[in-house]
């Protein structure tokens, strides 16, 4: 899932994106409210974990814009704050969840997957491209009912690639969408993903064209 993290605490935040990243999931991660805000209103998210208290634009108040907005993505609030009005403000805001620091780690993954089987604009959702078809609930890819394995970057790039299908993504895009935003990665590494799974789904009737300066596409064989 593309997961966006908000979060000003940079010691947590870090612990919280490796986790994710570990998991499979590309993180887009914020220090400032306002920066997240925007992001989330131009590109969207599977799923957001907003801290309340932030700089520039607090959680609350990105969590009703993000409401206004009629994005559906699930929404987790990581607050220290434990009192029920608390809660209940975060809550009636839009949040799907509400988790009190401090908190296990396990218990932040395990949410992040009830959420991901409850949400509807998530749920039941396949999805088919040349020979393959994609479940991305269970995040897995059908060859003729048969799985055809992709490693955890190889299966985020899959994802990006997919949601823009026919559109050309960059590369700049892809790293952060990979390996977080800032992350200090050589462009070198983008391409050999995108070398790797473009090998592997040749032989599918797929694609991957790049555009010199511009980036990648996935689309279905003409």
């Amino acid at each position: 899932m593309r997961i966006v993290l908000v979060e000003d605490n940079k010691m947590l935040a870090e612990g919280i994106e490796k986790v994710l990243l570990d998991e499979g999931h590309s993180v887009d991660f914020f220090t400032d409210g306002g920066h997240a805000d925007s992001h989330l209103a131009r590109e969207g998210a599977d799923l957001a974990i907003i801290d309340i208290n932030l700089p520039t634009l607090d959680g609350i108040s990105i969590t009703k814009n993000i409401r206004k907005r009629n994005q559906v993505f699930p929404i987790i609030i990581l607050t220290a704050r434990s009192a029920t009005i608390d809660r209940v403000n975060g809550l009636d805001a839009g949040a799907d969840d509400y988790l009190v620091k401090p908190f296990k780690m396990a218990e932040l993954d395990a949410r992040i997957r009830a959420l991901s089987r409850r949400n509807v604009h998530l749920s039941s959702k396949k999805e088919a491209i040349g020979e393959l078809e994609f479940d991305r609930t269970s995040r897995r890819l059908y060859v003729n009912g048969n799985e055809l394995t992709l490693n955890r970057r190889e299966l985020t790039l899959f994802e990006i690639l997919l949601s823009r299908k026919g559109q050309y993504v960059s590369k700049s895009f892809l790293a952060d969408t990979q390996y977080g935003i800032g992350s200090d990665i050589s462009m070198n590494a983008v391409e050999l993903s995108v070398s790797r799974l473009r090998k592997k789904l040749s032989d599918h009737q797929i694609q991957i064209t790049t555009a010199r300066g511009i980036g990648y596409m996935m689309d279905e064989e003409n």
